[in-house]
């Protein structure tokens, strides 16, 4: 299905790489080296010529017990950055926010999806994003940054992260969003532990059949740690085998700090999909 991201129409039947631009001081895999706007404009280039099909711009840092951004601080972390990309990358922008501010003015500056760990649940957001007129996704996290590693429960995590969802994909189509601006993400370690995450990944062809194009973020996370024993800087190819797992699943978007080698990948799955089909 082909998806219009303020212009840059993107066909999500075959998967696509989202490369991460944190203009962040304190984000848990590059705080702090992309939160000046040559660096992030140079890595924002860096990661389109490798074949992201997305930039992803983060003003917030959700790792846990990350620290609170001010709406001004974020205004002026993420907007220069959008229109900087914007005038000068052939390629959609997503912006990682929950600010009702920085939804309506990143829109006003090129962005083409709203991409919101709190699935627009902050006052304001999801009417913002409504008025946008852009793309949404909407993620699946128990509890708060701050607080959600602290011991995650669930009864059954595919059911309620199904469930959670499609509750808030009601919520927003009431709003004005039409099922065809809508992306759902599980939230891969956000309020989860390695368990939750694992029986999740095993069940991402489940979550596909909910009928929405999928964003997974798995990539270099903490779930890799524990397997592997590996630090963040070391996490490379464990990134690539989940996100070849969840292309081979069905996930239309993985969003990656290592667009290259994923691009490669996906490449890879998409010729044996065709292949087999």
């Amino acid at each position: 299905m082909e998806m219009n991201f303020a212009g840059h129409k993107i066909d999500l039947a075959h998967p696509q790489v989202m490369g991460v631009v944190n203009v962040t001081p304190d984000s848990f895999s590059d705080g702090g080296r992309f939160n000046q706007l040559d660096t992030a404009l140079a890595q924002a280039e860096k990661l389109v010529r490798e074949g992201a099909a997305f930039i992803d711009i983060g003003g917030e840092s959700t790792r846990p017990g990350a620290a609170t951004v001010s709406v001004d601080e974020e205004l002026d972390r993420v907007c220069p950055v959008v229109e900087a990309i914007s005038q000068r990358l052939d390629v959609a922008i997503s912006v990682d926010t929950s600010t009702p501010q920085v939804i309506t003015e990143s829109a006003r500056l090129g962005a083409g999806l709203v991409n919101d760990v709190r699935a627009l649940t902050k006052d304001g957001a999801m009417q913002a994003a409504a008025d946008a007129g852009i793309p949404v996704c909407l993620m699946h996290m128990q509890g708060e940054p701050g607080t959600m590693q602290q011991a995650p429960h669930y009864d059954n995590v595919v059911s309620e992260v199904s469930r959670f969802l499609m509750d808030r994909v009601a919520v927003a189509k009431e709003a004005g969003i039409p099922a065809e601006r809508i992306i759902l993400d599980p939230g891969f370690g956000f309020g989860k532990n390695l368990e939750h995450n694992l029986v999740l990944l095993e069940a991402l062809d489940q979550m596909h059949a909910l009928g929405y194009p999928l964003l997974v973020g798995m990539s270099r996370k903490t779930m890799l740690g524990q397997i592997t024993g590996r630090d963040v800087a070391d996490r490379l190819p464990a990134s690539l085998a989940v996100a070849t797992i969840a292309a081979m699943k069905g996930a239309a978007i993985i969003r990656v700090h290592d667009v290259r080698e994923t691009v490669d990948a996906v490449k890879v799955v998409s010729a044996l999909k065709e292949a087999t089909a």
